[in-house]
């Protein structure tokens, strides 16, 4: 299968291997295609301005005319060298993955095809075609996890020359990851607000930080803890509607249940209060959050929690089988345990 990891894709793409003339770089986050894509015409060597050397096609203009790329593939550069296909806006295009598929088997020579998709699902379509190319490449892009935000902030950090306390790196991390462009926007907007300082602190953050996944997936789920539906409700339209995964949230929905399943059960175990629960958690909780996470504790007992689990589980399967729905599946389940807490807190 040509294809790679979502973690494996920095390493692939530290040099050029024209074993692999056709890419396919794809994902729902957007920025970091568009970042990645860059990345590889630079590898090329390619000046992507030079209309003889790099052509530009569109997805559609491909399904409505299929004959162009292959056409474009074939044709001898004017001057000798490389030539870049360089396709933007990649779907479900059947024809596209028509025409990819046979360029595949016999791929034109000293011609890259880079092609740009957002979320394509596991072995159908074009995705399908590339994985299973010998002469081509799939290179996922989802958004940044943790180690992937401390890495950016690192990297920026150090072009900088600035350094950022820990309480301000995790306020940071809460705002970033839903859009590779948009997180290293963010961070050069901070550190330029810091030049001149050799320390970002949390005042820092707060004041120019904005969020840059238009609001933390943490603070969807706080909302949900706690049951305030109106804030739920808001957020979570508000990250849909810029085009950030449902999946992040779900993932993040998890995260947050497991850590407050195991703070009840040591409190139902141990007879501790929820502020003691909540001082002795490890890692520790950052200090913003104390008082929700408190207030979460008072309304979720561990079987509660264990049964949230589960639902969330089902629903990660639910919404992969029907990725149409993807949306919906996932606000339906969020919105029954978003109205659980409530009822709980009027007990």
């Amino acid at each position: 299968m040509s294809q790679k990891k979502a973690h494996e894709v920095e390493s692939f793409l530290k040099r050029l291997d024209r074993s692999y003339p056709i890419v396919l770089i794809y994902g729902p986050d957007k920025g970091m295609v568009s970042e990645r894509a860059e990345r590889f015409i630079e590898l090329t060597g390619l000046a992507k301005d030079d209309p003889f050397a790099v052509i530009r096609l569109d997805g559609d203009a491909i399904q409505a005319e299929p004959g162009r790329l292959a056409d474009e593939a074939n044709t001898i550069s004017m001057f000798g060298g490389d030539r870049l296909i360089w396709v933007r806006n990649a779907q479900g295009q059947k024809a596209l993955a028509d025409v990819v598929a046979t360029l595949a088997k016999d791929p034109p020579p000293d011609t890259f095809i880079l092609i740009e998709a957002g979320d394509l699902k596991k072995g159908a379509g074009l995705r399908g075609v590339v994985e299973q190319s010998a002469s081509a490449m799939a290179l996922p892009c989802y958004s940044d996890d943790a180690r992937g935000i401390d890495a950016t902030i690192d990297e920026m950090l150090t072009r900088y020359r600035l350094q950022i306390t820990l309480d301000a790196r995790t306020l940071l991390k809460e705002s970033l990851g839903g859009d590779r462009l948009a997180t290293r926007a963010e961070l050069e907007k901070i550190c330029l607000y810091a030049h001149g300082r050799e320390r970002i602190g949390v005042e820092d953050v707060r004041d120019i930080i904005g969020d840059a996944s238009a609001v933390s997936f943490d603070t969807i789920v706080d909302a949900m803890l706690v049951g305030n539906i109106g804030d739920f409700t808001r957020t979570f339209d508000k990250v849909i509607n810029v085009g950030s995964s449902s999946f992040m949230v779900l993932s993040a929905a998890i995260r947050q249940f497991q850590t407050l399943q195991t703070l009840r059960y040591g409190m139902e175990v141990g007879g501790a209060n929820a502020a003691s629960a909540v001082a002795g958690a490890r890692p520790p909780i950052f200090f913003a959050r104390k008082k929700l996470v408190e207030t979460a504790l008072q309304r979720w007992t561990t079987a509660s929690c264990g049964r949230a689990l589960q639902r969330l589980q089902k629903t990660v399967l639910e919404s992969r089988r029907n990725a149409a729905l993807a949306i919906p599946i996932i606000r339906q389940t969020m919105i029954a345990l978003t109205a659980e807490a409530a009822r709980a807190g009027r007990r």
